[in-house]
């Protein structure tokens, strides 16, 4: 019996072990993909955000040292015709904007916005737009009240209605109103123009100046109304940049040609050509350097046309009927006046609004 009890239990305990001792395979399936993961990835997180929403790589200092430098073939210009006197009143003018500019961030406890070139652009506009001679303290003080009044009264960059170096030069106009009427003739040639500018000669006495030096400079005047060609070389760089807006100056100048025209076609005698409106006195400046600029110009294409036709029309009328020989500052201060407006009626209408 016992070796009956002892015979099955050397098999099965065998087998135990050989089952024990073989690897057991187990199927691997693979996890089932969610058709929802080709639509929504979490990695991929949505910023909700207000507008602006398209990225560039252009900011305000980039624009605005782009604009200086499309300045400096005038200012070597004016150094060439008037010597150091256009190097002691662009210096005094530069320096003056950016002190006030930071002596005013330091006032209202933020941070320096010297560096961004928004107040060297307007020193040096005002000083281009002054006679050589000019008082170099009167400079200043003109400098301090377009930083200060024309720029950050109304809460600086971006908030200011009127353009700050014109709103300065307009100040000027009016607290020294013989010093800056006080012309220097350019010494750089032997043959230039003195005494009165092409645009005063004209009006009051009746005298021509030639084209070409009308072109090329060599006139009296304020110092960045020498030379016209290197002020249109300097605007086209800019608009071929995309930092003026082309509509502007086309439609101020060829409103000016047109409008100007048809009175001396009517009365050549007293009324002067449209070539000597296109390049005497500081329209070419005006028109690309400071009709264009971002802050105080229309936003809308419609509203540039508006703009510019609108100061064309003005400038004719002033140096024709005006006391003044000169109306360029006048009337891009006047379109600064209405740009609101221009843009508030010129505005695209948005998907769905009702129809006023």
């Amino acid at each position: 019996m016992e070796a009956e009890k002892k015979i099955p239990e050397q098999p099965a305990k065998q087998s135990t072990e050989n089952v024990s001792s073989q690897p057991t395979m187990v199927k691997k399936t693979k996890p089932k993909k969610d058709p929802r993961a080709k639509l929504y990835k979490p990695e991929r997180m949505l910023i909700m955000s207000s507008s602006p929403h398209l990225g560039t790589v252009d900011n305000v200092p980039k624009i605005m040292w782009t604009v200086i430098i499309a300045l400096i073939p005038a200012v070597v210009m004016s150094i060439f015709y008037f010597g150091w006197l256009s190097v002691w009143m662009i210096t005094a003018c530069v320096s003056a904007a950016l002190a006030t500019e930071a002596l005013i961030n330091r006032m209202k406890g933020e941070s320096l916005t010297v560096k961004d070139g928004s107040a060297a652009i307007t020193g040096l506009l005002l000083a281009l737009t002054l006679p050589p001679a000019f008082p170099i303290t009167s400079g200043i003080l003109g400098t301090i009240f377009a930083i200060g009044i024309g720029k950050h009264i109304f809460g600086g960059l971006g908030y200011n209605i009127f353009n700050p170096a014109l709103l300065g030069r307009a100040f000027l106009q009016a607290s020294f109103p013989v010093a800056i009427t006080t012309w220097t003739a350019p010494h750089a040639l032997v043959d230039a123009v003195s005494a009165a500018t092409p645009l005063g000669g004209f009006k009051f006495e009746k005298i021509s100046t030639a084209f070409t030096d009308l072109l090329y400079g060599n006139t009296s005047g304020c110092l960045g109304e020498t030379s016209a060609i290197v002020i249109i070389a300097g605007g086209l760089f800019l608009i071929i940049r995309k930092y003026a807006d082309w509509r502007i100056p086309v439609s101020y100048l060829s409103t000016i040609f047109i409008f100007g025209g048809l009175f001396w076609l009517f009365n050549r005698v007293d009324y002067p050509s449209p070539w000597f409106h296109m390049f005497s006195g500081g329209l070419m400046l005006g028109a690309f350097f400071m009709a264009t600029d971002m802050v105080t110009s229309p936003i809308t294409p419609r509203g540039s046309w508006i703009f510019g036709i609108g100061a064309g029309v003005l400038l004719v009328i002033i140096r024709l009927f005006g006391a003044l020989p000169e109306g360029v500052m006048y009337s891009i201060l006047l379109m600064n006046a209405i740009t609101p407006l221009i843009n508030r009626y010129t505005r695209p209408k948005y998907f769905g609004e009702p129809r006023a």
